[in-house]
C-alpha cells in the first residue's frame, strides 16, 4: 500500500500534460498514455543541485546589445556656442564584417524597367493560354447534350452568330497595355530637409571707462581767493594790451580765438580725422558714381559726324558755402597729383572787398575742399612750387604776398611779407615760382599795380626782397619843380616766364602794352607791344613753341603773337571782355578762353583759323560772369572759375583734342618737335599774307 500513490500521482501528472499537449493539437488522446508516460524518465545528473523553490522562481534578466567593443567612447567636439570642448553622446556602432557587390539591379533604372516588361509579357502570354485551353475544353463539354437535344429546339437565329463571333474575339488572349511612364522633365516631387545651422553668439568684453569719486567742501574764503585769482589774471593782460600796438591787439586776439577753438575741437576731431575722411570719400564716391563713369569713359559719339566742332561735358561743380560771395579769383592744378587744384577766392569790386579764402579741392571729394586756408585780405592770384606741391605762394588785394604750407594744418600762413620787407602798395595782380637761387633758397616773382616786379626769397625763415624792374609808361615824363622828371607809373596786371630762357619774361599793364623785359637789365624794356586798348587780362607762352605768346583783354580780343615781330599773329573777338586764356597741355594749337557772358571757347587753329569750334555757355545765369580757366595737365578736362565762388569742371569731346591719324604703313610721328612744326606751319601761312597786304 505505502508503494502504490507515487506512480498514481505521476500518471495524474503525466495525463494532464499529455492532455494539455494534445488540447494544443487538436487531436483526442485515446488510452495507453500511462505506458508512453513511464517509458519517458528524466535522467538526473549527479552534480546537480538541490534548489529551493525560492530560488527555482528567481528570474536572471540578460540583455543582449548590439554595440561595438572597439568603437571609441570618448570623442570629444568643440562647442562654439559654450565655448568648451564637450563629449559626443552618439557612437557609431556599426562594424561591417563583408561586404559584396551584387548585380541587383534598381526598379527605377532603364534596365530594370525593361526587364519587368518582359517578365509581365512571359507570364501574360502562359495565363492568356490556359485560360484559353479552359473555355475550349468547358465549350465542348456544353455542346454535346445540346446537340442531343437539337431535334426538339427550334434553329438559332441568325442574328445570334454576330454575338458568339463577339464572344470568341473576347476570348483570344489580349496583349498587356504598357505601364506609362511618368515625364521626368516636366513632373518632379522631392524634398529635402536642411541642416539648420548651430547659432553661434560672440561676445566681447571691454575696459570699462575710468570712475573717480571726488568730493569736497566750498567755503566762503576759498570762493573769495578764486575770485581774487581771476582777477589778477584779468589785470596783467589789461596791462600787456596797454603796451602793444592796435594792429597786435587784433592779431593776438584772433590768434588766441583759433587757438582755443583749435584746442577744444583738437581732442575730439583728430582721432577720427583720417577714418572721417575715408568714409566721406566712399560716400562721395557712391553719389556721384555717374559723374565718375562719364569722366572716365564717355565719349561723344556725335564729334565723328561733326568735322569742325567739339562740346563740353559738365562733370562736377565745387562750392563752398564758406566762399559763397566770393568771386573765383586764381586756379592752379597740383603739379604732383592730378585730382588736386587750388582755388583763390577774393573780390573784383574794389568797392566791396572784405576777406579772402584758399581752397584745395580733389576730384574724388566734390562736396567739400581738402584743405581750407581763412585771410583777412582776398586773394587775387597764387602758384603751387613744382618741386614742392605743398608750397602755396599767394598774392592778396592789399599788397601782402604769403606763402601756405600745407603740412602745418594752420590756417595762417607760414611767411608773410610786411611794411618793413618791401611789400606792395597796390594789389598784387600774379606770382610765379621761379628756380630756386644759387644758395638753393626759395624764389618767387610778383607783379602788382604800384608798378614794381618784386623777386621774393626765402631766406632763414624770412621773406626778402629784391626789386626787379619798375614798370614806367613811355613819352609820358613830366616836368615838375624845378625842372624834376616825373615818369607815369606802368600798372602791371600779369606777367609770364619764358620755358627755356630763365632772364626772359612779360609784362602786361592796364594800359594795354605788354612788355618784354629781362631780369638783368632793370631800367629798360628788350621790346615793347601795343596789344590792347584795354588792361591786359593775363598773358602766357606756348607751352612747345619758344616764340610764340598769347595775351587777352577786356577789350573783347585774344591775340597770339610771335615775340620777334610787334604785331599779332592772329586776332580773334570774343565779343565779350576775356576774363583769362590758357595753352592745353597736350597740343600747341588749341587754347581755351572765357569770357564775362558766360561762355567757354575752345580755339584750336590747325582746325579753323578763323573762329572757335566751340562756344559754349557754362554757367546757368546770364549775371555769372566767368574769370579763370585752367587745363588739366593729363586728363582731358578743364576747370572754370565765376564770379560766385563756383568751379565747373568739363570734359572735353573728341574733337577738341584731335590727335594725328595714323597712315598706313607710317608711324604716327608724336612729341614736341611735331607740335612745333604744326605751329611753325600756320605761322608761316601768316608771314606770308602780311608783306602782300
Amino acid at each position: 500500500m505505502p508503494h502504490k500513490p507515487p506512480p498514481r500521482r505521476q500518471s495524474v501528472n503525466v495525463g494532464r500534460g499529455a492532455r494539455k499537449r494534445d488540447e494544443d493539437s487538436g487531436t483526442e488522446v485515446g488510452e495507453g498514455t500511462d505506458e508512453w508516460a513511464q517509458s519517458k524518465a528524466t535522467v538526473r545528473p549527479p552534480d546537480q543541485l538541490d534548489l529551493t523553490d525560492a530560488e527555482l522562481k528567481e528570474e536572471f534578466t540578460r540583455i543582449l546589445t548590439a554595440n561595438n567593443p572597439h568603437a571609441p567612447q570618448n570623442i570629444v567636439r568643440y562647442s562654439f556656442k559654450e565655448g568648451t570642448y564637450k563629449l559626443i553622446g552618439f557612437v557609431d556602432q556599426l562594424a561591417v564584417h563583408f561586404s559584396h557587390v551584387g548585380n541587383l539591379i534598381p526598379k527605377d533604372s532603364d534596365e530594370g524597367r525593361r526587364q519587368h516588361y518582359l517578365d509581365e509579357l512571359a507570364t501574360g502570354s502562359q495565363e492568356s493560354a490556359k485560360v484559353v485551353i479552359s473555355e475550349t475544353e468547358i465549350l465542348e463539354e456544353e455542346e454535346e447534350p445540346k446537340e442531343a437535344e437539337a431535334g426538339s429546339q427550334t434553329d438559332v437565329p441568325a442574328t445570334e452568330a454576330p454575338e458568339k463571333m463577339a464572344e470568341e474575339e473576347s476570348m483570344t488572349p489580349k496583349q498587356p497595355k504598357e505601364q506609362k511612364l511618368t515625364n521626368k522633365f516636366n513632373f518632379s516631387e522631392r524634398a529635402s530637409q536642411t541642416f539648420n545651422n548651430p547659432l553661434r553668439d560672440r561676445e566681447c568684453q571691454m575696459e570699462p571707462p575710468p570712475r573717480a569719486n571726488f568730493s569736497a567742501t566750498a567755503n566762503q574764503w576759498e570762493i573769495y581767493d578764486a575770485y581774487i585769482e581771476e582777477l589778477e589774471k584779468q589785470e596783467k593782460t589789461k596791462e600787456k594790451e596797454k603796451t602793444k600796438t592796435p594792429v597786435a591787439k587784433k592779431m593776438g586776439k584772433m590768434a588766441m580765438r583759433k587757438m582755443t577753438s583749435m584746442e577744444s575741437q583738437s581732442d575730439d576731431i583728430t582721432k577720427v580725422a583720417q577714418a572721417a575722411k575715408i568714409v566721406e570719400r566712399m560716400v562721395n564716391q557712391n553719389t556721384y558714381d555717374d559723374v565718375a563713369q562719364d569722366f572716365k569713359y564717355y565719349e561723344d559719339a556725335a564729334d565723328e559726324y561733326r568735322d569742325q566742332e567739339g562740346t563740353l561735358l559738365p562733370l562736377w561743380k565745387f562750392q563752398n558755402d564758406k566762399a559763397k560771395r566770393l568771386a573765383v579769383t586764381a586756379l592752379c592744378w597740383n603739379p604732383k597729383y592730378n585730382d588736386l587744384f587750388a582755388v583763390g577766392h577774393g573780390s573784383y569790386d574794389f568797392m566791396k572787398q572784405s576777406r579772402g579764402m584758399l581752397l584745395f579741392y580733389s576730384m574724388k571729394n566734390p562736396s567739400f575742399p581738402e584743405y581750407t586756408f581763412s585771410s583777412e585780405s582776398g586773394i587775387l592770384c597764387l602758384d603751387v612750387h613744382v618741386d614742392h606741391p605743398y608750397l602755396v605762394v599767394v598774392g592778396h588785394y592789399d599788397g601782402n604776398v604769403a606763402i601756405y604750407n600745407l603740412k602745418k594744418p594752420y590756417s595762417q600762413p607760414s611767411f608773410r611779407s610786411s611794411a618793413k620787407c618791401g611789400k606792395h602798395t597796390d594789389p598784387v595782380w600774379q606770382v610765379k615760382w621761379q628756380k630756386d637761387d644759387m644758395d638753393h633758397n626759395l624764389n618767387f616773382f610778383s607783379v602788382s599795380s604800384d608798378g614794381r616786379i618784386v623777386s621774393w626769397t626765402l631766406v632763414k625763415s624770412e621773406l626778402v626782397h629784391t626789386d626787379v624792374i619798375k614798370l614806367k609808361v613811355e613819352d609820358s615824363t613830366t616836368k615838375g619843380l624845378e625842372d624834376l622828371q616825373i615818369h607815369t607809373v606802368g600798372c602791371g596786371t600779369a606777367f609770364d616766364f619764358h620755358k627755356e630762357i630763365d632772364y626772359l619774361f612779360l609784362v602786361g599793364t592796364e594800359e594795354g602794352k605788354i612788355y618784354k623785359c629781362s631780369k638783368s637789365y632793370s631800367s629798360r624794356f628788350l621790346s615793347t607791344y601795343d596789344a590792347h586798348s584795354m588792361a591786359v587780362d593775363a598773358v602766357s607762352w606756348n607751352p612747345y613753341h619758344t616764340k610764340v605768346f598769347m595775351s587777352c583783354s577786356s577789350d573783347w580780343t585774344v591775340k597770339i603773337w610771335d615775340h620777334t615781330i610787334n604785331t599779332p599773329m592772329f586776332i580773334y573777338d570774343l565779343n565779350s571782355a576775356v576774363g583769362d586764356v590758357a595753352w592745353a597741355p597736350y597740343s600747341s594749337t588749341v587754347f581755351a578762353a572765357v569770357t564775362t557772358n558766360g561762355k567757354t571757347h575752345v580755339f584750336d587753329l590747325s582746325i579753323n583759323k578763323y573762329e572757335a569750334i566751340c562756344n559754349q555757355p557754362v554757367v546757368a545765369q546770364k549775371k555769372n560772369k566767368l574769370t579763370h580757366v585752367q587745363f588739366n595737365p593729363i586728363h582731358p578736362i578743364i576747370i572754370v572759375g565765376d564770379d560766385r565762388g563756383h568751379v565747373t569742371c568739363l570734359k572735353l569731346s573728341p574733337n577738341l583734342r584731335k590727335m594725328p591719324k595714323e597712315k598706313k604703313g607710317q608711324e604716327v610721328q608724336k612729341g614736341p618737335a611735331v607740335e612745333i612744326a604744326k605751329l611753325d606751319k600756320l605761322l608761316n601761312l601768316v608771314r606770308e599774307v602780311k608783306p602782300k597786304t
